[in-house]
């Protein structure tokens, strides 16, 4: 007998091809059969008459590396139909590092992942551990962040590694991926990781040389120039042979809208015909969401954060700031690329600052007597760089033009800040997908966007058991009605659920019944191999 039958549906299989009408059995928490299965025996059966049966989603780009330690969490996800999420991104992950730097780490990492009152961090086998015993109702993987493995031996150091210390990094590395890290991260965009050059990174990676263990990276540049930071990743990928994920593909600043992703998109594609194996992905706003301090040009990090909010009270310091703000082009200069106005104060900590929340930064500004450049290194050094913010920076027609792209996975790249307003991608990713560019615009169709919400991504990744609805495939399933789907939040109102996902069975257990949370938690622990 059977555990569930599902009946009635249409069957999204994730793969892109159009739907079709199967009935699906479940038994032991995987896909056991296939067909029409009106005379199959279950213990219970689901319905489905009219609305689409496709994978859960897989989120591989979340920074909830301190929230899924909560015991109320996954309900927001859930109700987007997130079945499994992909933490450690960025570089930033909440393991492995031990005390030397722990304080510094964790002050870079909090407006991120958020905070808890204690976490086992030394190892990655430990963090794994503490999220097994709190297990949510989704699975939950995890990636080893390149930034803390190199922080956690030379803090937010500039300058290249001796070799002591690579070949620490290197045992480092392999102990966390034997440990069950799914792969690395980069975040060259942020300390300490951008402090590596092009030599200098690939040595760093050394140990995935050859394998399929893969790493994603937040590329150098998203602006000006990064049609050269995607010739750095492919460069770095042709030397060590193995497989690359692009997080969050964009193009910041005016200028480079419309000009720099239909390069990227081309060298991507001729890079793949090439042999190599590399893919991408993309959240579907023109907002990012990310500290404030990453404003700065890069080198002001050294030292880390508590270092950076006494530098911010010296003259000179500041002088140089201003001058890099004003006429930097080598880095990230987002105030320049889009502007001071399209930047939002999303969090904040402490109560004399707290009239600036949600505001853009003119406008609070405005409200202290000052320029934007003497504001906002004044609140990085009032609020120990902790301030989080919503940044405008990318345009409609280049997400849909990543959006068609072939290797393009959807994520979210949602952080958890522990106070202020959360970019409403939080709550709404993936519904968004189907609203917006599926039933409202027309880019995508139902299966490809659920292609690229399921077995893309988990082939990115290396799990062949998720995204996908195949005989011995997990039961990790959605059912729903697209016509009813419905983001909510907005970034005025962003903490609103997500509408419109009827039925998600995690494992082939119902977790959300006809939109009513179960209290199941069959969410398991995803370790590579």
């Amino acid at each position: 007998m059977l555990d569930r039958i599902i009946q009635g549906g249409l069957v999204l299989d994730g793969s892109g091809r159009e739907a079709e009408a199967l009935d699906l059995g479940l038994q032991d928490g995987v896909i056991a059969c296939m067909g029409r299965l009106e005379g199959a025996e279950a213990a219970e059966r689901v319905r489905a008459e009219g609305k689409i049966i496709c994978p859960g989603f897989l989120d591989i780009h979340r920074h909830a590396d301190l929230a899924v330690l909560n015991p109320d969490f996954g309900e927001l996800e859930l109700r987007q139909g997130l079945t499994t999420i992909v933490n450690g991104n960025c570089g930033m992950s909440a393991a492995p590092f031990g005390p030397g730097h722990r304080k510094e780490i964790l002050a870079y990492l909090s407006p991120v992942i958020g905070t808890a009152e204690d976490f086992p961090s030394d190892t990655m086998a430990a963090y794994l551990a503490a999220v097994g015993a709190s297990m949510p109702p989704i699975h939950v993987g995890m990636l080893a962040g390149s930034g803390v493995l190199r922080a956690d031996i030379s803090g937010f150091a500039t300058g290249g590694l001796d070799k002591a210390q690579l070949n620490l990094l290197h045992r480092n590395m392999e102990k966390a991926l034997a440990e069950g890290a799914l792969g690395i991260s980069l975040g060259l965009g942020y300390a300490p990781d951008c402090f590596y050059n092009t030599e200098e990174l690939i040595e760093a990676l050394v140990p995935l040389k050859g394998g399929d263990i893969p790493f994603t990276v937040h590329m150098r540049d998203e602006g000006t120039n990064v049609d050269r930071s995607v010739e750095e990743m492919l460069r770095v990928v042709r030397a060590l042979d193995c497989p690359m994920e692009i997080s969050h593909l964009k193009a910041i600043g005016t200028e480079n809208w419309g000009r720099k992703i239909p390069q990227v998109l081309e060298l991507l594609k001729q890079a793949r015909q090439d042999g190599l194996r590399v893919s991408w992905d993309v959240y579907p706003y023109t907002a990012g969401s990310t500290q404030l301090l990453h404003v700065l040009p890069p080198e002001v990090l050294e030292g880390g954060t508590e270092v950076l909010t006494r530098r911010l009270s010296d003259p000179a310091v500041r002088a140089n700031i201003r001058q890099r703000l004003a006429t930097g082009d080598d880095y990230n200069n987002i105030a320049r690329l889009v502007g001071w106005e399209n930047i939002i104060i999303s969090s904040l900590r402490q109560p004399e600052n707290r009239d600036c929340l949600g505001l853009r930064i003119p406008e609070a500004a405005a409200l202290r007597g000052l320029d934007e450049v003497d504001f906002t290194l004044d609140l990085l050094r009032s609020e120990h760089c902790t301030v989080t913010m919503i940044d405008f920076i990318t345009h409609e027609a280049d997400i849909r033009s990543i959006l068609r792209s072939d290797a393009v996975s959807v994520i979210s790249d949602a952080t958890y800040p522990a106070t202020g307003r959360p970019h409403p991608r939080l709550y709404g990713n993936f519904l968004r997908v189907i609203e917006r560019y599926v039933n409202q615009e027309k880019v995508l169709t139902l299966p490809e966007a659920i292609h690229k919400m399921t077995q893309a991504p988990a082939d990115a990744l290396g799990l062949r058991q998720k995204g996908r609805i195949a005989v011995g495939a997990d039961a990790d399933l959605l059912i729903f009605d697209p016509a009813r789907i419905h983001e909510a939040g907005t970034y005025l109102e962003p903490a609103q659920f997500s509408q419109g996902i009827d039925h998600v069975l995690v494992s082939g257990v119902p977790v959300l019944l006809d939109g009513k949370l179960t209290g199941a938690r069959p969410g398991r622990l995803l370790t590579r191999g």
